[in-house]
């Protein structure tokens, strides 16, 4: 497989090109075109290609792409084979529902044990996963391989347990505490996820629209 820096755009794609090609297999689709996908996709069958050749040549002309094989592929690209460990620090709402909810093992990471301040908590195991005290975070990374760090910890506690995840060799964390954490000089890679960012876009596309009503409607009034 190629392996060149492809943009964050071309990254961001490929997720959405995984979910769709388990939507095909689940529904029976072994074969399709880059003009079919791109259809179902909202994106153009030349940009479609060009994602793909960032990493090789999956496709045949006259053929289309197999989609198990693609699926396959794209899987691999995004490290889904490759049994990444992840820890979550913070068994709060946020890492409670994130356990409850999400299944880390189906995209490819083991989720492997939890770190939080509650003495009522340590000691005890969440849906198999054994909790610890925080205290105990710094020697579990040493202890372990550790890949990802997933920090649902309060606002207050985001930036100094960054800093002890950083600071034992964390490869990247996952940020749920919604604080920007940003550190250029860090090797370790920071995924921000802030929950608002979603809603925010969807309410500018809303506000868009009404205005566009808006609009139209007062054109009409004042042709009438």
């Amino acid at each position: 497989m190629k392996r060149v820096k492809v943009s964050n755009n071309v990254i961001r794609r490929l997720p959405r090109y995984l979910r769709k090609l388990d939507e095909l297999t689940e529904n029976g689709v072994s074969r399709i075109s880059s003009f079919e996908l791109g259809q179902q996709l909202g994106l153009t069958p030349s940009q479609i290609r060009q994602d793909f050749s960032c990493f090789g040549e999956f496709g045949q002309q006259g053929y289309g792409y197999n989609v198990p094989a693609l699926r396959t592929q794209i899987a691999s690209i995004l490290g889904m084979d490759r049994g990444f460990n992840a820890i979550l620090v913070g068994v709060g709402n946020i890492g409670r529902a994130l356990v409850d909810n999400f299944s880390f093992a189906e995209w490819g990471f083991n989720l492997t044990a939890a770190f939080d301040i509650k003495p009522e908590l340590i000691g005890t195991n969440f849906h198999g996963v054994p909790i610890y005290s925080n205290d105990e975070l710094v020697d579990y990374i040493h202890s372990n391989r550790v890949d990802v760090a997933v920090l649902c910890v309060p606002k207050e506690a985001a930036i100094p347990v960054t800093k002890a995840l950083t600071e034992n060799g964390i490869e990247a964390i996952w940020n749920f505490t919604n604080v920007e954490l940003t550190e250029p000089n860090s090797p370790t890679i920071v995924e921000n996820i802030h929950f608002s960012d979603s809603l925010l876009s969807l309410s500018y596309y809303v506000s868009e629209r009404l205005d566009e009503k808006a609009a139209k409607s007062a054109r009409a009034e004042k042709q009438a």
